[in-house]
């Protein structure tokens, strides 16, 4: 109990290299690490990853967690639920220093320039739309898009880091990532349709 509650004061990067120096943890073990900042920490932990090269697929198996834990954020849950099954899932330290090993040293240096500030985007409402916006790239995130997954990735990643820190700025960073993530979604929408509408006509004329 007394080493969860010095988890909860230490900086996200360290408890991420004490779980990477672990042999085996569970899901359920990781959010206790984490303790008030749990949902903040598992967003970033399964959108992150997806900014490294992944075997294909990947993206839809770190997506659904998020899908998962996303709304809880939107309806102002105080603690994360998760399956029984995803609960008691092992992970070995190796396969999470695989992931995060090489994301770590850009967390360090963001934290040194973090702080609390800009506290009206959090709480009650500000958490709600914090979570819904998260929702809504979660499920862009698990569609099977060539590179589609990389810019939504990312944005939940700057999301969940604010939330963590209650950083007011990272979060107005997020949320102009996310205004792009549309932006580049409607733009690829676009691209398809007028490809189909292409082979369409192609294909009707001849």
């Amino acid at each position: 109990m007394t080493e969860d509650l010095e988890d909860q004061h230490k900086p996200l990067s360290e408890i991420l290299r004490d779980l990477c120096a672990e042999d085996r943890i569970t899901v359920g073990e990781i959010v206790d690490r984490f303790g008030r900042r749990a949902f903040g920490a598992l967003l970033f932990i399964f959108s992150t990853p997806n900014l490294l090269p992944l075997p294909p697929g990947s993206s839809t198996v770190l997506g659904a967690p998020l899908v998962l834990l996303s709304p809880q954020v939107a309806l102002g849950v105080h603690a994360p639920w998760l399956p029984r099954f995803v609960d008691d899932r092992e992970i070995s330290g190796l396969d999470l220093n695989r992931f995060f090993g090489r994301l770590l040293p850009a967390v360090e240096r963001f934290e040194k320039i973090s702080r609390p500030r800009l506290g009206f985007l959090f709480g009650g409402l500000g958490d709600r739309l914090l979570g819904l916006v998260c929702t809504l790239l979660a499920l862009i995130l698990i569609l099977p898009i060539p590179f589609g997954n990389l810019l939504p990735a990312l944005t939940i990643g700057v999301l969940a880091f604010s939330l963590v820190q209650r950083d007011g700025v990272f979060a107005l960073l997020g949320y102009g990532l996310a205004a792009a993530s549309a932006g580049v979604l409607f733009l690829a929408a676009d691209v398809v349709i007028a490809g189909v509408r292409h082979l369409v006509n192609w294909f009707g004329a001849a």
